[in-house]
């Protein structure tokens, strides 16, 4: 894999990030390997209720995530978060479980559907969100980014919009050096 990309589908923030990834691979021929973050591990105990739909609803899709992940389909992954992120981020809907089944279908993932429901896939789940924080935490959230080479991901980049090719491929070419020198920590901002 050229990239590991940790992500929670419930975060627009990530979504915008995957977006800009999806440019790179296809312009410079990457291999992304799709891996679970949870929102809901992270902020366990913790969930406002606002958000608990949306986490319940991830927490399924990332279920289904780590299973096709096992499975070494990671284009089926990012076939169906792409059906995710179109009628959740791009529609303006919070991620809920009709979205999560839709994309199913229409990533045509039938025969994977199962695993949104079976908790054995939890304990995957788990250990992916595990590896992505002790890889860039602690004080991070999604997504993570994960280059070989490197001793260690990072959180982000986190992107206010989805930028054009020339710009998305600036971006990496600036990340990638930065990710892999041990001496490199945080470069960041205030959001508005």
């Amino acid at each position: 894999m050229d990239a590991t990309f940790f992500f929670d589908p419930a975060c627009p923030w990530t979504w915008r990030t995957s977006r800009w990834l999806v440019a790179v691979a296809d312009a410079r021929t990457l291999h992304v390997e799709w891996r679970a973050f949870s929102l809901a591990i992270l902020n366990e105990g913790d969930v406002a209720p606002q958000f608990a739909e949306a986490l319940a609803a991830s927490s399924r899709a990332l279920r289904l995530v780590e299973a096709l992940r096992a499975d070494g389909r990671h284009d089926a992954v990012a076939r169906f978060y792409a059906e995710v992120g179109a009628r959740s981020h791009d529609a303006g809907n919070p991620l809920s479980p009709k979205i999560v089944d839709a994309a199913v279908e229409a990533a045509g993932l039938r025969e994977a559907a199962p695993a949104l429901d079976d908790d054995r896939w939890d304990d995957a789940v788990r250990e992916s969100h595990a590896l992505a924080y002790a890889s860039a935490g602690p004080d991070v959230g999604s997504p993570v980014l994960m280059v070989p080479g490197a001793d260690r991901g990072v959180h982000g980049p986190i992107l206010t919009e989805v930028p054009g090719t020339d710009d998305a491929l600036t971006i990496w070419d600036s990340l990638l050096p930065l990710i892999r020198m041990p001496a490199f920590h945080e470069v960041k901002r205030a959001r508005h």
